[in-house]
């Protein structure tokens, strides 16, 4: 009779607890949803609507749309395409450098000052973070500075005897500049008569802009930092032992990090990626404060394109189809990247020089324990017939005296 009521006790206290969890929880959900579910759903219906920025976008003047927004974008043959995919080209090319850029380098950071032998260790961690804590506002200005036809950037290279360019006026692609220097200054019929979303793959393949290489270098410089904690926290937690055993089989230093290190910084490489993609495709306060897309929209993103679109030009259907296109494209290519460093299992064939190795080994224990026990018998025990009596172990045929 007391067990069934203490079921009941213990059930009770368990409704009681998850209803404490409810109740605490409750403001933060509350919060979500009102600044972040309910104006990601009114901005779904924006892009499927007319609606011009007066006014509630609920009105009745407010008429659906469906997909016109962004067929006008994706396929409208106008300005709007031009401009979309003129921001996709630039992005694009500022993911493609900055993202590995700033990975590599992070990484490299972390393993140097995550050395015992180094001496200054906490200087160096905050000397490589504080860019990352400095407002992307007062560093893009610092920038504006320092990149200038005029500015320390160009005066250093004026020393080793290059001119530096006008960085953040100058629109040309620095692969269509390579290529000139071989005397390239035309493409192929084939990349200049073909486009896609009203650019030419002549123009998709020119290359980050000048402008927009200035900008690519300040990503890296401000966002390394933080990264580097993220590897420092990872290999500081990493088990030694396994180097040792690498040690041990003669490993030298850059197999133990791309055999032993690196695979184990699997889920921090997966997250440090994830946040530099994230990052990378929605960069917008750097370009609202240096060039607002000049030189020749070629520092253009499409998160200040969404921008213009909606408060400039009072487009706001264009403005959130372009953040919903945007939001697509980020969780694309984060699947995708998932998909690549995702835990794989070893084929047959790699695994095939590893089995014959320990079935090698496993006989050779076996064979050897095998003539142990045939050449030695147990110690302090005779084995019949082998005694120092001869007569010790033959039968007795005297009726038991002699």
């Amino acid at each position: 009779m007391s067990k069934p009521a203490r079921t009941s006790r213990r059930s009770g206290i368990r409704g009681g607890e998850a209803a404490s969890g409810w109740l605490f929880t409750a403001p933060m959900i509350i919060l979500l949803g009102m600044f972040l579910v309910i104006p990601v759903l009114m901005a779904l219906w924006v892009s499927f609507s007319d609606w011009g920025g007066r006014g509630s976008p609920f009105g009745g003047n407010v008429k659906f749309v469906g997909f016109d927004n962004y067929s006008t974008l994706l396929s409208g043959g106008g300005l709007a395409e031009q401009d979309f995919g003129t921001a996709l080209r630039n992005n694009a090319w500022y993911v493609v450098l900055v993202v590995p850029i700033q990975t590599a380098l992070s990484l490299l950071l972390a393993v140097l000052v995550n050395r015992q032998i180094l001496r200054g260790r906490g200087f160096f961690r905050t000397s490589f973070y504080f860019p990352s804590v400095t407002s992307s506002v007062a560093i893009t200005v610092l920038w504006l500075f320092l990149f200038s036809s005029t500015g320390a950037v160009n005066k250093l290279l004026s020393f080793i005897g290059i001119t530096g360019p006008n960085w953040f006026n100058d629109p040309s692609g620095i692969l269509h500049n390579f290529l000139q220097l071989f005397g390239v200054t035309q493409g192929p019929a084939a990349l200049t008569d073909g486009s896609f979303l009203g650019v030419s793959w002549w123009d998709w393949l020119a290359g980050p802009s000048v402008a927009m290489t200035a900008f690519i270098l300040m990503a890296v410089f401000t966002t390394s930092g933080t990264f580097m904690l993220l590897f420092i926290a990872a290999l500081q937690n990493l088990s030694g032992e396994v180097t040792e055993a690498a040690m041990m089989d003669g490993a030298n230093g850059w197999q133990r990090f791309w055999k032993v290190t690196l695979p184990q910084l699997r889920p921090t490489l997966f997250t440090v990626l994830t946040l530099g993609l994230i990052g990378s495709w929605q960069v917008f306060d750097q370009i609202y404060t240096g060039t607002k897309g000049a030189p020749g929209k070629t520092t253009l993103t499409p998160a200040f394109l969404s921008y213009q679109s909606a408060f400039n030009n009072q487009e706001w259907g264009q403005g959130a189809a372009i953040a919903f296109i945007l939001f697509v494209i980020i969780v694309f290519f984060t699947l995708f990247q998932r998909w690549v460093l995702r835990e794989r299992s070893v084929s047959n064939r790699r695994m095939r020089p590893y089995l014959s190795v320990a079935n090698g080994a496993t006989a050779n224990v076996v064979a050897a324990s095998a003539l142990t026990g045939a050449g030695s018998g147990s110690p302090g025990t005779d084995s019949p017939g082998s005694g120092s009596d001869p007569d010790s172990h033959a039968p007795d045929t005297t009726g038991g005296t002699r």
